[in-house]
């Protein structure tokens, strides 16, 4: 296996043919009734079953047809240690089938305590296994160090929070420090350490989150980190078009790669499968907006 998050990731978007990544986040709200759910009560045993079987299900529509799966980890915290084992045997499944998991769940602490969340976290044998994580760096360059260290001895990955794709990003991410936005500061702050960790593909291991609601702002981030893989919410439900959501991508002989565009709701809580009756038909409902949103994403030159 290729121990290097950049090339492995590099891989996937070659293998698959596209750089659209699933969210797994199993709303209860959303989750089809032929799964079972008939209550949101969150400690029901049979809520737990219809999340574990929703969430498994969806992981098997995406193999092979996605370049990774991104759960989202607050979706399953709060159902407590239920939650968790379903998310610990979601990520074990994904890995097990070649499929890269990236962990969304955004942590960021000092010292020990980032050195505890990144063995929990990171790497395939990590108690809640993934090939990379999601990681806030807003207390200081200097916590990121403990994930960095974990990601390199794990040949793992690193998407570290820059711009994000929330309407009130600005409020922080904007303001100026030495003359430049402040999301421009991270990302010359963060250059030598992407830089330090490329591949033979020459895409690096740490990379950033990006979203696609801001396309002018991806594409100067590309320039001050032009081997960087990014992570790139926002398409789809939150309104951004494919031109947005590639607009800091890298285009390869194939197609697009380096990086991953995330879609959830557009994938897994669509019109057509929401409303499917049975499992059969639920299923070619995920595989037919899969193949529709990966042409979209294609489409775009």
């Amino acid at each position: 296996m290729i121990n290097h998050f950049g090339d492995r990731l590099v891989e996937a978007n070659r293998q698959s043919g596209t750089p659209l990544c699933m969210g797994i986040d199993p709303h209860l709200n959303m989750i089809p009734k032929l799964f079972g759910l008939k209550s949101l009560t969150f400690d029901s045993d049979a809520t737990v079953q219809a999340i574990n079987d929703f969430s498994m299900a969806c992981l098997d529509q995406a193999i092979g047809k996605v370049a990774a799966i991104k759960p989202q980890s607050a979706f399953f915290e709060q159902h407590g240690p239920a939650g968790m084992k379903i998310l610990q045997n979601l990520g074990r499944a994904a890995i097990d089938a070649g499929l890269l998991v990236v962990m969304d769940a955004k942590r960021g602490d000092i010292g020990s305590t980032s050195a505890a969340y990144a063995a929990g976290w990171i790497g395939h044998s990590a108690p809640f296994p993934s090939d990379a994580l999601t990681i806030n760096p807003w207390l200081g360059i200097d916590t990121l160090f403990p994930f960095l260290e974990r990601a390199d001895a794990t040949g793992s990955g690193l998407f570290v929070l820059n711009r994000t794709s929330n309407p009130g990003a600005s409020d922080l991410q904007d303001q100026m420090v030495n003359g430049q936005k402040l999301y421009k500061h991270l990302a010359t702050l963060l250059a030598p350490l992407v830089a330090a960790r490329n591949g033979k593909t020459g895409t690096s291991a740490l990379g950033i989150v990006a979203g696609a609601t801001w396309p002018q702002e991806a594409f100067d981030l590309r320039k001050a980190l032009p081997s960087a893989p990014f992570l790139v919410p926002g398409f789809g439900a939150q309104g951004a078009g494919p031109e947005k959501a590639t607009s800091g991508l890298v285009r390869g002989q194939h197609g697009w790669e380096g990086g991953l565009v995330n879609s959830t709701r557009a994938l897994i809580f669509s019109e057509t499968t929401v409303k499917a009756n049975t499992l059969t038909d639920w299923r070619s409902a995920i595989t037919a907006t899969i193949d529709q949103n990966k042409a979209i994403l294609n489409s775009v030159l």
